[in-house]
């Protein structure tokens, strides 16, 4: 495949049709197309600016691409709880514990994730650090679902055609160069649950990603970003930000603005929710779990298992979800997780 005829017209703004990014997403992940060509089509599809349908039609590209886990029985009442990262804003790894206190709770979650790229600590490496195998296989993984509740999938593991598009994509981030690649990650979760909560890194972004879920016929999704001040933001729902949401699928109408105090929660300082590297992060968790962990953080996380559930319907408001979400962080269930996790993960 070539890709230059498409360059030509992305650098002449035009867009892409489905099976034009069907194609070009099979030269990226060939080894045979030239790393110059693949740099000089991802850079002119940045500059143009991706839509909503061209992100959409990668996503479902590279989801054929991925390795199936065989988690089908789950994928309906689960959920991906999952950021774009790329926001620099330095914060701890509100997910995992998200994904920890969801689990907790009874919602069966598929997290999907990688070491960090943009951060000291990605979700992966923390998760590792609380004892989950990143490369535990797929029958490792639904036992996972069936005991934990919860199961990682690791996506270098799980995508292996992106093995012959990472030398580009280094090659462009050392440019400062972002591309399709930085938004595609929380859209391609191989085990494909029906609800997802994902965190983006621009608030122009929040309604394109929406949209995305929607056209990839999520059952109910929610992308938010939490704006910090003028031109600078995090991938995240959080209690010291404004933070602007859109639904997709069963929440489609959702679209607006969300703050701490529409839940009744106080709105916290930024710094609450800064992490670290896997050392500081690790040590974090253990002072949320002990009831140390700053006010604004354990809101945060709390705000977000609360979503969660609304999410996957399993409460009729977000504000309804608050009080479940605390109790499991705080109350011992998501401790006793931790401890299951590294049981159930531990060499034979």
């Amino acid at each position: 495949m070539d890709l230059a005829p498409l360059t030509i017209r992305l650098q002449a703004r035009q867009d892409l049709a489905a099976a034009e990014v069907a194609a070009a997403a099979t030269a990226l992940a060939s080894p045979a197309v030239p790393d110059t060509d693949k740099a000089a089509f991802l850079t002119a599809l940045a500059d143009k600016g991706e839509t909503v349908g061209e992100v959409a039609a990668f996503a479902v590209a590279f989801r054929g691409m991925a390795v199936n886990p065989g988690v089908e029985a789950w994928a309906s009442r689960a959920i991906d709880v999952v950021g774009t990262g790329g926001d620099h804003a330095g914060g701890f790894n509100i997910s995992s514990l998200v994904v920890l206190t969801l689990a907790s709770a009874g919602v069966p979650v598929m997290k999907h994730g990688n070491r960090g790229i943009t951060s000291k600590c990605g979700s992966a490496d923390l998760l590792a650090g609380l004892g989950v195998n990143l490369q535990a296989p797929p029958e490792k993984l639904r036992q996972a679902l069936t005991e934990l509740g919860y199961a990682f999938f690791f996506a270098p593991a799980y995508h292996p055609a992106f093995k012959h598009i990472a030398p580009v994509r280094k090659q462009l981030a050392e440019q400062g160069r972002r591309t399709v690649f930085n938004i595609l990650g929380p859209l391609i979760n191989p085990g494909r649950p029906a609800h997802v909560l994902l965190g983006v890194f621009a608030e122009a972004w929040v309604p394109r990603l929406a949209g995305a879920l929607d056209q990839l016929g999520i059952e109910a999704g929610l992308a938010a970003h939490g704006i910090i001040a003028a031109g600078r933001g995090i991938d995240e729902l959080t209690t010291a930000t404004v933070n602007q949401v859109r639904g997709s699928g069963r929440l489609a109408a959702i679209d607006g603005q969300w703050k701490a105090e529409d839940f009744g929660l106080t709105a916290a300082p930024f710094e609450d929710l800064l992490g670290g590297n896997l050392a500081t992060n690790l040590a974090i968790v253990e002072a949320i779990l002990a009831g140390r962990g700053p006010a604004g953080l354990v809101d945060t996380i709390v705000l977000n298992a609360a979503t969660g559930l609304w999410i996957t319907g399993k409460v009729p408001t977000v504000r309804d979800g608050l009080g479940l979400a605390r109790e499991k962080l705080l109350g011992g269930a998501v401790r006793a997780k931790i401890a299951a996790t590294r049981e159930f993960f531990a060499p034979a």
